[in-house]
């Protein structure tokens, strides 16, 4: 069974969202589908092929989270030794060598990954392009607009 990499904050964020849907969203839509069914005839009952649209979204939600959570091996980041080299849990700052831009990034797991926030999916083409360099090294990344070249100015495992 392969294993996904997630670090301690995205298993933490996952375990709430599980805990909601099986606390309070599957609850309501429960409520939801029983009120619906107390109208009456069910074949022309929006609320009620409503409610039960969502119960499936729920449930395969909660099936979908209780398995990656079984297959999941937290990494914590200040733990991980890379020995100056980009690896999961890693934060890099990188300079675009066209402009000159300055961004920095680390490298998360797949439920965890928010651009706005600096976080890169591991399975991202510019995580990938990253990982296993270090500190002084460009990473050529194809992005829509074409090839960019990053240098890599720092690796922080934290």
């Amino acid at each position: 069974m392969p294993t996904i990499p997630v670090t301690q904050r995205g298993a933490d964020l996952l375990k709430s969202e599980l805990q909601r849907l099986k606390t309070k969203d599957r609850p309501a839509v429960i409520n939801a589908i029983a009120e619906a069914r107390a109208q009456g005839d069910l074949s022309e009952n929006a609320d009620y092929d409503a409610a039960k649209e969502r119960q499936g979204f729920i449930e395969g939600r909660i099936a979908e989270i209780e398995s990656k959570l079984a297959m999941a091996q937290v990494i914590d980041p200040a733990a991980t030794n890379g020995g100056g080299r980009v690896v999961f849990g890693a934060t890099v700052e990188l300079e675009d060598e066209r402009s000159g831009a300055a961004v920095t990034y680390q490298i998360v797991g797949e439920d965890e990954a928010d651009l706005k926030q600096g976080l890169i999916n591991i399975s991202s083409p510019i995580a990938r392009a990253l990982i296993g360099k270090e500190e002084g090294d460009v990473a050529e990344v194809q992005a829509p607009g074409g090839v960019k070249r990053y240098e890599i100015v720092a690796v922080r495992y934290q």
